[in-house]
């Protein structure tokens, strides 16, 4: 009699872009990084997973962030992301492939509002600040 078949799952993918994305809010927090919002893209735009847009107090807080963020990222998935806006760090993207990362300085980012541009009527996810609390 001939053994029962077994049905073997393969990893789903977005485990992989789950596990990339709750790195980069992991390492986002840790870096005390300020209004971090994150814009789930499946369904809705081929380009990612995953939206982060997220600022620091000044250009060196936002560079720092974003080169912590490359070597997480470098060590996560073999891989070094694609990274813009390094030098000046008024403004650094980095495209992990699945997850797109936005680091911006405050005021940058208030005349960009990239949330309000990729909310597709949705009501992006603020994730809240660790640590803070009211008075």
């Amino acid at each position: 009699m001939p053994a029962a078949a077994q049905t073997v799952t393969p990893s789903e993918p977005e485990d992989s872009s789950d596990r990339l994305h709750n790195m980069i809010l992991a390492s986002l927090d840790d870096d005390q990084a300020v209004e971090t919002v994150s814009i789930p893209l499946v369904g809705k735009s081929s380009i990612a997973d995953y939206m982060v847009v997220t600022s620091g107090r000044s250009s060196r807080q936002v560079g720092s962030m974003a080169a912590k963020l490359v070597d997480k990222i470098k060590a996560l998935t073999g891989r070094s992301p694609r990274v813009e806006g390094m030098p000046a760090a008024d403004w650094v993207l980095i495209d992990a492939g699945d997850v797109i990362v936005h680091l911006f300085r405050p005021e940058v980012r208030s005349f960009y509002n990239l949330e309000r541009m990729w909310a597709f009527g949705d009501a992006p996810s603020h994730i809240p600040e660790a640590g803070i609390g009211t008075a």
